[in-house]
């Protein structure tokens, strides 16, 4: 999957966010986890565009870490909200999913930066 095509996903998955915590009741617990969400949620779109203009690999790295804790963070909410039954199970399913695998792919990224880093580079 190419930078632009990740960013797209990250931003679209931000968007989605923003609207199930729209969607969810207005007591005083779900607001308490909205409010946490949407900042987790909508976290990695932006670190993920920075990471796209690294300045080097290990700044790229950087700035992947920042995206998968953010990702595991909005991940814990969204199956806290599924299992008190905030949303709807069915509703949550597919944005769980999302974020699971956006957060595999991030730590593929990381682990396959971090093995370019430490390959011997070929000298011509």
């Amino acid at each position: 999957m190419q930078g632009a095509e990740l960013q797209k996903r990250h931003k679209q998955f931000a968007i989605r966010i923003i609207k199930m915590v729209d969607a969810m009741p207005h007591t005083i617990s779900a607001m308490a986890i909205a409010r946490q969400i949407v900042r987790s949620g909508t976290s990695p779109s932006a670190n993920y565009r920075a990471a796209c203009i690294a300045k080097s690999e290990k700044d790229f790295i950087n700035k992947l870490k920042m995206v998968e804790e953010e990702l595991d963070e909005t991940l814990h909410w969204l199956t806290l909200i599924e299992e008190c039954e905030m949303l709807p199970s069915e509703r949550m399913q597919d944005i769980i999913s999302e974020c699971t695998e956006l957060l595999k792919i991030t730590i593929s990224s990381i682990v396959s930066t971090r093995k370019s880093i430490n390959e011997p580079k070929e000298t011509k």
